[in-house]
């Protein structure tokens, strides 16, 4: 199928389209907190990367990584459709990821990073950190 813009118009569309969260992961991951009756986290947190979730108190920041975006290849989800575009995309996406990791690191935050289909299948192994810090107080902070 053509694409009725051109390659510039439709760089400058896609430019301006925001990410806003994927909010049934993270609703998922709200559920699990609850579950588990851990509390002090918050969301839209002003850090680099922009956080999921953050636990300011215990300096844990946690991120879901969408599958296809972040470079996971689970699904084997390639478009075939100007596929070295998304590839390209892809790649800066996962340099993105590992510098802002890196950066939080630097700053004595602790990164988990969970992939969508992880959360998905309950494999929430990565959250241990978390869980022993909650553990220690009772899941209040």
């Amino acid at each position: 199928m053509t694409d009725t813009f051109s390659k510039k118009k439709r760089s400058e569309i896609m430019r301006a389209v925001k990410s806003k969260g994927n909010k049934s992961t993270e609703l998922k991951l709200i559920q699990i907190f609850k579950e588990r009756g851990w509390k002090g986290w918050r969301r839209n947190y002003k850090l680099l990367g922009k956080p999921d979730f953050v636990f300011p108190k215990l300096r844990i920041v946690v991120f879901v990584d969408g599958c296809f975006w972040h470079g996971h290849d689970c699904r084997n989800t390639r478009p075939s459709a100007n596929a070295d575009y998304w590839q390209k995309k892809r790649q800066r996406n996962m340099a993105r990821d590992k510098h802002v990791t890196e950066q939080l690191t630097q700053k004595n935050w602790q990164v988990i990073r969970i992939w969508e289909c992880e959360l998905k299948k309950g494999e929430l192994d990565k959250l241990a950190p978390l869980e022993r810090k909650m553990d220690n107080g009772n899941g209040r902070l």
